[in-house]
């Protein structure tokens, strides 16, 4: 699959497919951490809300928090463990102060760090818009050196990740 002429691959989990990388698409509203190509290279653009919810390519659309539900879910049962979904879907390596995780799916999720007003946590943070809002604040998936994904929301103008699950 492709987008913005970059070449993303695919992983299917559970009954859902989600791309295998963070989106590196080049729109206003969006940067690089540090605002360095580079590491826009190895995780990916970093989003506001507004633009997540449009970057995702035809076919394919920004996840709900049902959908990071439903993948949180399966990979939980798959596993047979509780809170331990980031472990199986974060990158072999990546992750600094040992949170790697051990990538079970081909998920590979990367710490790229998030912009709040400055530049933060590339190397050991990693958050992902959602579809979902309540108004004043955007959902976010969020995964650190735990072995869970943790779930909060924060103002708009925030910019982090964005993965794409197929329609």
């Amino acid at each position: 699959m492709s987008c913005g002429g970059q070449t993303y691959g695919t992983v299917v989990i559970g009954f859902q497919t989600w791309m295998a990388k963070n989106l590196n698409y080049k729109v206003t509203g969006s940067k690089c951490y540090g605002n360095a190509e580079s590491d826009c290279n190895k995780y990916g653009r970093l989003y506001d809300w507004e633009t997540a919810k449009m970057v995702c390519p035809s076919g394919w659309h920004l996840p709900s928090v049902s959908d990071w539900g439903e993948l949180e879910s399966y990979v939980e049962s798959d596993n047979g463990c509780i809170s331990c979904a980031g472990k199986h879907l974060k990158a072999k390596n990546g992750w600094n102060s040992g949170g790697n995780g051990v990538d079970t799916y081909g998920f590979s999720a990367l710490p790229g760090g998030y912009y709040g007003g400055s530049f933060r946590g590339a190397g050991t943070h990693g958050r992902w818009w959602t579809s979902t809002d309540d108004i004043a604040y955007a959902h976010y998936r969020s995964m650190d050196d735990r072995e869970g994904v943790q779930s909060d929301s924060s103002d708009k103008s925030y910019l982090y990740s964005v993965r794409c699950v197929q329609d």
